[in-house]
Formats: C-alpha cells, structure tokens, sequence
C-alpha cells in the first residue's frame, strides 16, 4: 500500500500528456535490463510512471533543484516501486563529478531549452562517459530544424524563453549533432511527437 503523498511533491500538467507518448518510445527502445538515468528529473512524475511500467529496470532521477530532489523523493515515497531509486544530486553542466559511474540510458525530459548551452554539453559529455557502446541518450522537448518549418507556438515559446533568460531558447537541432558527434554519440533516430515535440535518440558509438 503507497504511503500519502507529501506536500513536498509537485506537479506538472504537461506530465500527464507527454508521459504516455514518451513511454511508447522507451518500452521498444530500452535495453530489457539496467539502470535509466534520468538527469533533470524535475517533479518526479516521470520517473514514477516509468518505473512502474517498465518493472525490470532501475530507474535513477536526478536533479540538481533542492526543491525538484524533495518532491521526488516525495513520489518515490508515495509510489512504493522498488526498482525506483533515491533521487541524487546531479548537476548536467559539470558531467566529471556525475554521481553515476555507469547507466545503460540516458533520459533527459523538456530540459535543454530551459537550461544553460554549458548544460546541455555537459549532458552530452555525461552521457558519453556513463554510457556503454550503443546506449542511448533520449531527448525530449521542442527543437528548431533547418529544412522543417517550426511551428507558430514554438517560436513564440522560444522568444518567451529568451526574454527570462538570454542563455534559454528552443536548440537547433544541427548544433546538437554536431556536439553530440564531438562527444562519440550519432543521431539514430527523430521521433515526431504531439504538440510539436520530439524525441532525439543518440547512440554511442
């Protein structure tokens, strides 16, 4: 029986309509067994159904928000799964001192637009030292294309991002590639999603 849910535990509308899709991509994708490290966790809604629904793997949220760290650790309580670790302390732009040595994916959830360009490359090199050959980086969010025309909402949404924090804004998806292939990981895959997101699979090389 799932303890109460503490107040310390948020949550996020746009959880509970991009967790199901974002599963349906990790349930083909994930390796059967091993550990998923989710970096920049945030509430910990998403950790929680995908620990639930993908049983034989260990799921390991991190953050680096004191906040975000207590209201996981609030619904890993509340959710009683096993298989769904203690939150830690991971902050993306500094990937030498990650607390996890070695992960078999990486999942990161809406966080490069929201967050410094020194994160996401941490992110990049992170993953590439934790990840065995073919592991995978998951990216989800909305992303700019050269040769795909960008949607209405998400020019809008990457002007607003910009006017809070001139390091935000939606990241193309070129300069990914490009960091990415820096670091021994190959685009795989581009998964068109709902609401104009997608989902990037890297693989090491």
């Amino acid at each position: 029986m799932s303890d109460p849910l503490s107040p310390a535990a948020r949550t996020s509308p746009s959880t509970a309509r991009n967790r199901d899709p974002i599963l349906q991509v990790l349930r083909t994708r994930l390796p059967a067994n091993g550990l998923v490290l989710e970096v920049a966790a945030g509430a910990g809604e998403h950790a929680v159904h995908f620990a639930a629904a993908l049983p034989t793997l260990q799921y390991q949220p991190t953050d680096a928000d004191p906040g975000a760290l207590d209201s996981i650790a609030a619904w890993r309580e509340h959710a009683g799964l096993g298989n769904l670790l203690c939150p830690l302390v991971l902050d993306a732009s500094q990937p030498d001192i990650w607390p996890v040595e070695r992960a078999d994916a990486v999942l990161a959830i809406n966080m490069i637009h929201i967050s410094p360009w020194t994160a996401t490359a941490g992110l990049m090199a992170g993953a590439a030292r934790v990840l065995p050959a073919g592991g995978g980086l998951f990216l989800y969010g909305p992303f700019i294309e050269g040769d795909t025309p960008t949607a209405p909402s998400n020019l809008e949404f990457d002007q607003s991002l910009r006017r809070r924090n001139r390091e935000w804004g939606i990241r193309h998806l070129d300069h990914l590639v490009a960091l990415a292939a820096t670091h021994g990981l190959g685009l795989s895959e581009r998964l068109t999603m709902p609401a104009n997101n997608l989902v990037l699979v890297f693989r090491k090389t």
